[in-house]
């Protein structure tokens, strides 16, 4: 077995990214998990889902979507969960399996999940009582493992925080410190534990009652290679990269470009309130001038990084996600934060093109123009 999974989260991205995949190797044979699911944040609300994992028989996730040019629906009843529990209520069971038979910490816990309050700015973080945060929750566990026989343990963070892996180890030896732990668990922190950056990709866009979700078909789970890092599966989801930047450019300069040059039309040609993005790619002139923006200025912008051969096939996979006929996608929820995604999205992609001699972009540049002139003033 490759040891059990702790998965902080209980949320329906995980359920139909992070376990599916782990179902899917057990299915297919390999000696996986299995995977404990922890609700962290100790919401009343989601104590019926925590009590539904591990549910024999498992959990549906739907998976609906466009796949190479053709529609695809199919269920499968996902059986890689045995047992949910709640930090505030189990942690007596929650750190003998951290310590006993933990080999890896998976996490999902949204863009406030490493917030840390004062009240796990003490001593009082490795008392034995249940810390507030998830790092803080994190800190005691590791402390105790480390006080167990300190074996290594590999942490995959899914939060969409640019270097997630490093951020997270980095909030947790400040509060090892803060704590006033022995200098011995910081060098065993920094030592014997792997904290990989990974990068996640999948629309999960319906969660089913009162666990499963529906799921668009493309999925992707990038994580950095780091010096003794070994997978806890494989899975062709699942990629080991040198570098997460390349797979952070295609998402950001193709899939998320995309989406805010078609807010920008939406809001410039005062299309109906409530288009999405399906529907706004049916009308032909608007699919051309996407279409036209991709091959003309942001698959040669990617030549010039020496990325065509990918570029060319993130747009395809792109143009399929874009045209879900199970996802409605709005343009207006796309169109908010506006300058700030044509920052991010179009002008950083136009910066790091040109340096590397990238074509004329006369349409992305226009863009960029109309909406950032004023906030460069």
């Amino acid at each position: 077995m490759s040891g059990r999974i702790i998965q902080f989260g209980t949320s329906r991205f995980l359920q139909a990214h992070v376990d599916l995949f782990l179902h899917e190797a057990r299915q297919a044979g390999q000696a996986v998990g299995p995977i404990t699911v922890v609700q962290a944040s100790g919401s009343a609300d989601r104590a019926g889902r925590v009590a539904a994992f591990g549910a024999p028989g498992g959990y549906p996730v739907i998976i609906r979507g466009v796949e190479g040019g053709a529609p695809v629906e199919r269920q499968v009843m996902v059986t890689s969960v045995d047992g949910g529990l709640s930090a505030a209520r189990d942690w007596a069971e929650l750190t003998r399996l951290f310590v006993d038979e933990a080999a890896y910490v998976v996490s999902n816990m949204g863009d406030t999940g490493y917030n840390v309050p004062d009240s796990d700015r003490s001593a009082q973080l490795l008392s034995g009582t249940v810390p507030a945060s998830f790092p803080g929750k994190l800190t005691a566990l590791l402390h105790a493992r480390w006080q167990g026989g300190a074996r290594p343990l590999t942490v995959l963070p899914c939060e969409l925080v640019n270097r997630n892996g490093q951020v997270l180890r980095d909030a947790v030896l400040r509060l090892a410190a803060e704590a006033d732990a022995p200098v011995a668990f910081a060098d065993w922190l920094r030592q014997d534990v792997i904290w990989a950056d990974t990068l996640v990709d999948r629309i999960v866009s319906q969660p089913l009652e009162p666990i499963g979700a529906v799921a668009e078909p493309y999925a992707i789970w990038v994580i950095e290679r780091r010096s003794g890092l070994v997978p806890p599966c494989e899975h062709p989801s699942i990629v080991l990269a040198d570098d997460l930047e390349p797979f952070e450019r295609l998402k950001l300069h193709i899939l998320n470009l995309g989406h805010t040059f078609l807010a920008d039309l939406w809001q410039r040609e005062g299309r109906p309130a409530g288009e999405t993005v399906r529907e706004i790619l049916a009308d032909p002139a608007i699919r051309e001038r996407l279409d036209a923006l991709y091959r003309a200025e942001v698959v040669p912008g990617f030549a010039a990084r020496g990325m065509e051969a990918e570029a060319k096939a993130y747009v395809a996979t792109t143009l399929d996600r874009f045209l879900n006929p199970f996802l409605d996608h709005r343009v207006a929820d796309i169109a908010q934060n506006h300058v700030t995604k044509v920052e991010r999205r179009i002008a950083a992609f136009l910066d790091w093109a040109r340096e590397a001699g990238g074509p004329a972009t006369p349409v992305l540049d226009a863009l960029v123009a109309r909406n950032l002139a004023g906030s460069a003033a």
